[in-house]
């Protein structure tokens, strides 16, 4: 039997068209760090700040001709999102918007539990009600 392989850090990447920009606009929303080698800014991290424990990092990766992703249904489909759980789902919603985030038009969550947003290079994410383990 193969022994599963060590994980120290994840990094879930997203790729884009200005990955500095996008990767202000989740430190901002998170209170995360932005980090990157000033000659490479094609690739830009950002991060939980020192203090709070974890092993979880977003990445954004520039990309020419990036196209967003169309959700529900277009000819650029979805392939990821993210999930922010929230203890105040209005109060992080209003940030989100506040940050560059606009409430996306198809809301599928019937019970409010969840409401789903694009980043400003078109990339979906939730915002989730901290108990709903179901968004």
């Amino acid at each position: 039997m193969t022994s599963p392989i060590t994980v120290t850090r994840t990094t879930f990447a997203l790729d884009c068209p200005d990955a500095v920009t996008l990767a202000e606009f989740y430190a901002a929303l998170l209170g995360w760090e932005v980090s990157f080698d000033p000659d490479d800014d094609h690739w830009v991290e950002v991060q939980p700040p020192p203090a709070t424990p974890g092993s979880h990092f977003l990445a954004f990766q520039q990309v020419e001709n990036y196209r967003a992703p169309e959700w529900p249904e277009g000819s650029v489909p979805q392939q990821a999102h993210l999930d922010f759980y929230v203890p105040d789902l209005e109060s992080a919603a209003s940030a989100a918007v506040a940050f560059g985030a606009r409430r996306h038009e198809v809301q599928p969550s019937q019970s409010g539990s969840f409401i789903v947003f694009a980043d400003p290079a078109g990339h979906l994410f939730c915002l989730c009600k901290e108990s709903n383990l179901d968004a």
